[in-house]
Order: structure tokens, then sequence, then C-alpha cells
């Protein structure tokens, strides 16, 4: 079990960069999934391996709903990570979370459609368990990470993701507030689900910039204002990135979700599919040896 960290740092809207990074160098990893959002930047913060990759692709070129997710995700497993940590801008769904706010997120509910949700498929059958879908250890060194850089944290939040790229209509606000959703977003679904296939323990954390459209007293959402808090959200979100590389365990511990693929792979080996065996050589690298 690899005890050395390599964290990959997935951004989003309002984290473009990764603030004291050394030894940078953009580069290009090809997958069988297709190009992914970007070159991978490559570096370190001290003894901490980094790969950042702009979700959006730099210069935000990708809508939530084309972003090449299992491209993504192989591309960042093929750079060596251990862990993903993701960065979202997302709206707030309850009045106790105001912009401003970072949630932790640990439960999602997926209303996204069309987008490929897995690395397998017929002829390579596997179901991996998303009851929890995020890492606890990363979630906690991560708020721990933003709290100490003065950042105004909530834990435990549950995603709504939904398909966009349009915001949500007042009913379906109230709706998704309705079933218990803290926060809402486009992009941290089919991503989470790719990473629990990949084995890479994934963390969230939600930069919330708005209130959705739920309350009566307010206008709808105001690209402007999104914007507006975007940058300082942002501002927050780096120096809390920089802390928590620079104050990571000297030694990584291992996580359950290390080994999500044992046990997963239903189809028999004599009538597994070569050709998507060979595609999923990073994400099945260790089951295969």
């Amino acid at each position: 079990m690899n005890r050395q960290w390599t964290i990959g740092i997935i951004g989003g809207s309002g984290l473009y960069a990764i603030d004291g990074l050394q030894d940078a160098e953009w580069r290009a990893i090809e997958t069988p999934w297709g190009v992914p959002s970007d070159h991978i930047l490559h570096g370190r913060i001290g003894e901490v391996a980094i790969r950042f990759l702009p979700r959006h692709g730099r210069g935000h070129v990708h809508l939530p709903g084309d972003i090449p997710v299992r491209a993504n995700i192989d591309a960042l497993k093929r750079a060596g990570c251990t862990d993903l940590l993701a960065i979202s801008s997302v709206g707030s769904l309850q009045e106790a979370l105001p912009p401003g706010t970072f949630a932790i997120v640990d439960q999602f509910v997926d209303r996204t459609v069309g987008r490929p949700a897995s690395f397998f498929g017929s002829g390579l059958v596997a179901h991996v368990s998303v009851a929890d879908p995020t890492c606890e250890r990363l979630g906690a060194l991560a708020a721990a990470a933003f709290a100490a850089v003065g950042g105004t944290i909530a834990e435990h939040a549950t995603y709504l993701a939904m398909e966009g790229p349009q915001f949500s209509s007042r009913a379906e606000s109230r709706l998704y507030r309705d079933w218990g959703c803290d926060v809402i977003g486009m992009t941290a679904m089919p991503e989470a689900r790719l990473a629990r296939e990949a084995e890479l323990p994934y963390a969230l954390v939600g930069m919330v910039t708005d209130y959705d459209c739920w309350r009566d007293d307010r206008a709808a959402v105001d690209v402007g204002e999104i914007v507006a808090q975007m940058a300082d959200n942002g501002r927050i979100a780096r120096a809390a990135v920089a802390h928590l590389l620079r104050h990571l365990p000297a030694e990584r511990t291992p996580s359950p979700i290390d080994t999500a693929l044992d046990g997963a792979i239903m189809t028999a080996p004599a009538h597994r599919d070569n050709a998507l065996i060979q595609r999923n050589r990073a994400i099945l690298a260790r089951v295969l040896g």
C-alpha cells in the first residue's frame, strides 16, 4: 500500500490555480477515454506531490455536462494520485449556509442525465458501493485546513447534482430543500462515482456562492453576484489547499476506498471483454496485479 501522498486537486469554478507550487509543469496525459479537460499540472509543496486539473479547462471552456469525466479520473490515476480533493462552487439550499460558507460534502443526490457514469460495461460488469461516497479522513483534513485559514465550515452536507447548464426553477429548488439537500451544483456527479471505481479516496468542498432561487424575498440567481463571490471564495480556497498540503500527516494512512474493487467485478474471468480490460488498465492496476 502506498504510504506517500500524491494529492490530486480538481479545481472547479473559482479555483484555477494552486499557490506556492514548486517545480510546476503542465503535462499532457493520454487516456483511452479521450482527452481530459486540460493538461495536468504536476508539482509539489514540500514533500507532497501535487497533480492539479482544472475541471472546466483553463479559460472555463467545458459545460458541466460536457466535462470528460472518465478521461479526467483516468488521467489523474495515471498521474499517480493516491487521493482526490475536489473543489466546486455551489448554491445553498439552506438558510444556515450563506454565501462564503465552505461545505464539506459527504452525501449526494444525483439528478444528472446522459453522462457516462462508469468505467465498466457489458463484458466487464462491476458494482461498487457508494453508500458513503466520500473519504471521511480526507474530508476532515480539508475541513481543518479551511478553518485554519479563516473559512466558515459546514460539515456533513448533502449535494444535489443537477444537469445544468441552466440554474434551477423555483419549484425544483424548493423540492430539493424538501428532500433534505444542503447545496446544489452541476459537476460532482459522476465524478465522485468514477473516483470510487478508480479506488481514489475522494473529498469535496463546496464553495457557496449564492442562495439558490428558493427564497421568496430574493431575486433569481444573479451571475454577476456569483462571480464576485467566487473570487472571494477562491482566495480562501487557495490558502486552504496550500495549508492542507503543508500539514498533511507525514505518512499516508490507508483508506477503505483503496480496495473498493475487491469483490466488485461480477463477470467471470473466462467471459471478460479483453478490450474493456485493456481500456481500464489504469483503473484495474491493483486488481490485475
